[in-house]
């Protein structure tokens, strides 16, 4: 049964990464790992071959991903999906945020003054482990998950967590205070924190450090430095600051369209120096350095853009 609310129900990620679905009817069988209360990416990245990756493209079944105590706006409850927006995801689909479907499961309602902690333990690892209080692995987390501090030790921070509370060794995370103004990065820092993920298979819809897609390492590599820039590469390409083909420094984004640079923007990558790209480029293939010269990407290199800045406030 469907009842439809306001835009007025806030919602909180409880499992380590949610995947945002185009339709309550997308999942296949071999995705039903993904949709549980207690839903690991590793065990279901174990049961998908590619050509079934390749499916959740091709068929157009997922649109992005979330984190764990990541926040969404419920729009519909639909049986036992919520349809959703995801605020810190801008895109040209919706304007209040990424939209899609969320198994409910996977969802909680927290409390708002808890929530907003001024203080976040901020994963810097590629992935950590959220412990009980008897120094028992809970979940496995994803880099920059962020999750409110309760208390900070020497060795753990104690933490908010969506079903209670968890306990991160303080050599994973980084404590943020949330509303100070945050030292944004510059391009090289951008690479440098994606040159840590090269080797990691890519991932449609990815928006972890269990496997990310194009758009979602450029997404994210750029939100470690505190900077918002939208979800997807078609939307990326229209933001930031137009950069010349012939004045890209390291950091910049570099945007490939289909006919040789005169169709429709279809991969982006970082622009890595020396005429190399950093980028995450497809089903069956890692993260990785290329050299551009003799590559189709030379041939369908169309725009570049810039969203970091050397400034603290990004341009």
């Amino acid at each position: 049964m469907t009842h439809t609310k306001e835009n007025n129900e806030k919602r909180v990620v409880r499992v380590p990464v949610a995947t945002l679905w185009t339709a309550p009817d997308s999942p296949r069988e071999v995705d039903q790992t993904s949709l549980t209360a207690s839903a690991s990416m590793r065990d279901w990245l174990k049961v998908l071959d590619d050509d079934q990756k390749r499916e959740l493209c091709d068929e157009n079944l997922v649109q992005s991903q979330l984190l764990i105590g990541e926040e969404v706006w419920v729009d519909e409850w639909v049986g036992d999906w919520a349809k959703v927006v995801v605020p810190s995801q801008p895109s040209k689909k919706d304007k209040r945020g990424y939209p899609g479907y969320i198994p409910i499961s996977q969802l909680v309602k927290t409390d708002e003054a808890d929530w907003n902690s001024n203080e976040r333990a901020v994963v810097h690892k590629k992935q950590a482990w959220l412990y009980n209080g008897a120094e028992e692995p809970l979940v496995e987390v994803s880099y920059l998950t962020s999750l409110p501090v309760i208390e900070e030790k020497d060795t753990f921070v104690k933490v908010l967590y969506p079903d209670g509370v968890g306990y991160f060794a303080s050599e994973d995370v980084a404590v943020q205070t949330k509303h100070e103004t945050k030292a944004k990065g510059s391009g090289e820092d951008l690479i440098r924190s994606g040159e840590a993920f090269v080797g990691l298979p890519y991932f449609w819809g990815g928006m972890s450090a269990f496997g990310y897609d194009c758009s979602g390492f450029a997404y994210n590599m750029h939100k470690a430095f505190h900077y918002e820039i939208p979800r997807d590469a078609t939307d990326q390409a229209k933001s930031g600051t137009n950069v010349a083909l012939d004045d890209l420094q390291a950091g910049d984004l570099l945007f490939f369209a289909y006919e040789e640079g005169q169709g429709r923007i279809h991969h982006v990558g970082f622009y890595y120096g020396e005429n190399k790209m950093l980028h995450s480029p497809n089903v069956g293939k890692s993260i990785e350095i290329i050299d551009l010269e003799g590559t189709v990407y030379e041939k369908e290199l169309c725009v570049a853009r810039r969203y970091w800045s050397e400034t603290e406030e990004p341009s």
